[in-house]
């Protein structure tokens, strides 16, 4: 089928690229013309494994497109999917503004009936009002544009891997026609397809989410009791997931969720529920608690410390997570600020997100502190009085516990991702700090 993909982000590139894959004929749209120039040359404009070999691949069998003229691009497909952003307002609530650009865009140009199809996470309902927007400012009335929802279900780091061998594909749908579309569109994945409404494909999206965020608070908030109580919570997560009621997938506990995801829909379906004169309970305890953990380690690091001012501070990581470069969210934000703020001189490491760091800390004096950026984990502990780990990359995790005694001035260590044996960081002579061990 001819598919035309608008956003060229984690959402819309990663379906663009994968519907390529699977045979399909594919334009991208995106409104920059130097990323599309990268793209056309194979350079990703996300850091995501596997996405530029099968950019490459697609493009050069002449199935995937790149293009900024949206006016040729959505006049005659058989499908777009809106694969744009739908960023946090301040109140917690979606701005779908960008989604109303491109569904005016789509109504003005469009020249054939064709299945207009949402990727992007939107408030339950939204779907009705796209359809009807459309419908609004559609320039040819005779043509049948009808809308469907498709939630992306992607994990950043296995984007790729998460799409092509997907647990489900998602299609929300109003009309058999639609529905037929969807799943003929989806045939070559040979994956397992969930047809329902369209309310309840939107609202799938956010239970899924905002289920996964609540285990993870939950973990931190059993791991902070176990501190307390002399408990291990890797043995508990571990007694756990022998449940299958429970399962093993995120028991691990740490300094809080991050990313595009969990953070936004967490607080956009509170902001959801309270429209609807509903208090979503669980999910503002998870919001609440994922707060405070983000800042559990320099926590317990400011009750430590006389004072970080003047201090050399090493800090292992700064994406939200492996895998990627995204720092939406990310808990080394609040840390390295508030390190800053107490006058702190950061000495900071990432494999890959680094460039975008700097964007918000620039190198060089910030306030009462400073930071700068080195090339490798161990730069960043050399003479260092304290080592904070935000990000479990594999480059971190092979450092052996005696390179901290070895690098460091003072060994002392707050690890958010426990990467390491308390007892064997013990053993080699580093006060080391964990969550809930």
């Amino acid at each position: 089928m001819k598919i035309v993909v608008a956003g060229t982000g984690y959402v819309g590139l990663v379906a663009g690229v994968c519907f390529a894959e699977k045979g399909h004929d594919v334009t991208c749209v995106d409104t920059d013309e130097n990323k599309i120039k990268l793209m056309e040359e194979g350079i990703s404009p996300i850091y995501e494994a596997d996405l530029e070999e099968l950019m490459r691949k697609n493009y050069a069998s002449g199935r995937l497109h790149y293009t900024v003229d949206y006016k040729t691009a959505y006049k005659k497909p058989d499908a777009i999917f809106i694969g744009v952003g739908t960023p946090e307002q301040s109140d917690g609530s979606a701005d779908l503004s960008y989604i109303a650009t491109v569904s005016r865009q789509i109504a003005e140009n469009v020249e054939k009936s064709c299945l207009v199809v949402v990727k992007s996470t939107v408030p339950v309902g939204t779907n009705d009002k796209v359809e009807q927007f459309i419908h609004d400012f559609l320039k040819k009335k005779e043509l049948k544009i009808e809308v469907a929802s498709n939630p992306e279900f992607l994990a950043q780091g296995t984007a790729v891997r998460d799409t092509l061998h997907a647990a489900r594909i998602i299609i929300g749908t109003e009309s058999k026609e639609a529905e037929a579309k969807l799943i003929k569109i989806y045939e070559p994945f040979n994956l397992p397809i969930v047809s329902v409404s369209r309310r309840s494909a939107e609202m799938i999206k956010y239970a899924s989410n905002d289920f996964l965020a609540l285990k993870i608070s939950y973990m931190n908030e059993i791991a902070n009791l176990c501190e307390l109580v002399g408990a291990n919570i890797e043995d508990v997560a571990k007694g756990m997931s022998f449940d299958a009621r429970i399962g093993a997938d995120f028991l691990r506990a740490g300094i809080g969720y991050g990313g595009s995801c969990f953070p936004k829909d967490t607080k956009a379906l509170k902001f959801i529920a309270r429209q609807h004169g509903y208090s979503l309970k669980t999910v503002e305890a998870a919001v609440a608690v994922n707060a405070c953990q983000k800042l559990r380690l320099f926590q317990k690091a400011n009750e430590r410390m006389i004072t970080f001012h003047g201090l050399k501070v090493a800090v292992l990581g700064l994406a939200f997570k492996p895998g990627t470069d995204d720092l939406r969210e990310a808990p080394s934000l609040d840390n390295v600020n508030l390190l800053l703020e107490k006058g702190a001189d950061v000495v900071a490491y990432d494999p890959v997100a680094m460039e975008h760091f700097k964007e918000r800390f620039p190198e060089g004096k910030t306030g009462k502190g400073s930071i700068v950026y080195v090339d490798n984990p161990e730069k960043a502990l050399e003479e260092s009085n304290i080592c904070f780990i935000f990000t479990e990359w594999p480059e971190i995790k092979v450092l052996s516990p005696e390179k901290y005694v070895q690098l460091m001035q003072t060994p002392l260590v707050y690890d958010g991702r426990n990467i390491y044996d308390p007892r064997e960081m013990k053993i080699a002579g580093v006060e080391y700090y964990s969550i809930g061990r």
